[in-house]
């Protein structure tokens, strides 16, 4: 006997869903990890466009609360600036720090502007990073670069000269640079910050080069000679490089320093605190327990409600689980333990949608219909339920997102972090509830 086209598409989708669900499982997988005695690795996630290779981490980003790290607030000192000019000179800030803390690798750190009264207020959290001094160097100093060339001393000024007087400015500095970057050196492989200079800053540097010729420039850096080779050529393409005896967290530092130039407002350190990561692992494992024993409550009452049916809702919030991760994986989603509590309190909405159905699907088979047209009116006639119940909640998350920074809604990273694993939930949660159930009962518990 053929199989029914519909069959034929039910399959397909099945198989789509099983297949999606293992490559979640594989990504989801520890980096490594050991089975019957053998050693395994997480395969890497890289894909091959046109000869280039972009590639993914897919470990899981944890926030100050779970990572460990530090927490910086600072007083912005805004009075000489204009009302007018206030709100894009604090949003310049925001951007410079931001783009400081991610230049020196801290990807998951949260940049947060409030008002305390008319008192601005600048939160900044540092995952991983718990020397304290390290943080606030990193934040509150800004890299002043210049070029002097170095001028022959007569020998009898030698004894009494200072380093102004053996240096003479060549007009190039830190304004004029594009971009900075470590790069190990291709023939000593040691450290160095590369540096690359607008069309001004590459005609003086050009003019410096040509001065200096078999002469040395010295690189001044917050006032301290870092290196002063000797000028062998003449550099025409503004490129240039600093090799003073840097080590990878070092050449990262001065690198973000360079990069992201003075602050539009000055800034002072008011409060200072140091999260254990010890605190953090302690709270996630907490947090996976109390996962855990919610998704086995659910599974209890879903299969002791609705028997094979609720067995079929758990094998849906299995895959439902497997999704999320991968999508926080995948965005990434920086986990906070806010956020999973809003990943924990998602389990539950997706389940929700599960036992509307199935009551739908009682009322059905109750009033004499078939079991497979009962199932399919089940699903159509509850997604009205389904659909309101879920963008009531996503209305909710959005406003406790804020995602326009209004100043008269919440700012707080760690109600932002509860709202987007809630919001991302509620949204996979639909997928799995409506659409991986419905097939999955298809073809797992079809009956005539």
């Amino acid at each position: 006997m053929n199989t029914p086209p519909v069959a034929k598409k039910t399959w397909k989708v099945f198989w789509s869903i099983i297949a999606m669900s293992v490559v979640a499982l594989v990504m989801n997988l520890p980096s490594e990890f050991s089975l019957f005695g053998r050693s395994f690795y997480r395969p890497n996630f890289a894909i091959n466009i046109a000869g280039n290779t972009y590639s993914k981490d897919l470990d899981l980003k944890y926030g100050l609360d779970l990572a460990g790290g530090s927490a910086l607030v600072y007083k912005v000192n805004s009075e000489n600036v204009s009302s007018g000019d206030l709100p894009s000179a604090l949003e310049s800030l925001k951007g410079n720090i931001e783009r400081r803390v991610n230049l020196f690798g801290i990807s998951e750190a949260n940049v947060q502007l409030s008002t305390v009264g008319e008192q601005h207020r600048l939160t900044i959290e540092l995952p991983g990073v718990t020397d304290i001094n390290q943080a606030i160097d990193l934040i509150g100093k800004t890299a002043q670069l210049s070029f002097k060339g170095i001028i022959d001393v007569a020998p009898e000024a030698t004894s009494t000269a200072t380093i102004d007087d053996v240096l003479k400015d060549t007009g190039l500095n830190g304004s004029h640079l594009i971009r900075s970057m470590p790069q190990p050196n291709p023939n000593t492989g040691q450290i160095e910050v590369s540096l690359e200079f607008d069309a001004e800053g590459a005609k003086l540097f050009e003019k410096a080069t040509k001065d200096y010729l078999n002469k040395r420039i010295a690189i001044v850096l917050d006032g301290e000679v870092i290196t002063a080779p000797t000028v062998q050529s003449v550099i025409p393409d503004g490129k240039a490089v600093i090799n003073g005896n840097f080590d990878t967290q070092s050449a990262k530092s001065l690198t973000a320093q360079l990069n992201a130039g003075a602050l539009p407002l000055s800034i002072e350190l008011i409060q200072q605190t140091t999260v254990g990561a010890t605190l953090g692992k302690d709270s996630v494992e907490k947090g996976f327990y109390a996962g855990m024993v919610g998704l086995l409550l659910v599974a209890i009452f879903m299969i002791g409600n609705y028997g094979y049916l609720g067995f079929i809702s758990c094998l849906a919030l299995i895959i439902y689980g497997l999704i999320t991760l991968t999508l926080y994986r995948l965005i990434p989603v920086t986990l906070t333990f806010p956020g999973l509590v809003g990943f924990i309190l998602s389990i539950g909405m997706a389940v929700d949608s599960n036992i509307l159905i199935f009551e739908r699907f009682r009322e059905e088979l109750r009033d004499g219909k078939p079991w497979s047209i009962a199932m399919e009116l089940a699903f159509g006639k509850a997604w009205d339920s389904i659909k309101d119940a879920n963008t009531s909640t996503i209305i909710t998350g959005l406003i406790l997102f804020n995602p326009f920074n209004w100043s008269f809604l919440n700012t707080s990273g760690m109600v932002r972090g509860f709202a987007v694993t809630l919001i991302l939930g509620i949204f996979i949660s639909i997928f799995t509830g409506v659409f991986v159930t419905r097939n999955l009962l298809r073809v797992l518990a079809r009956k005539n």
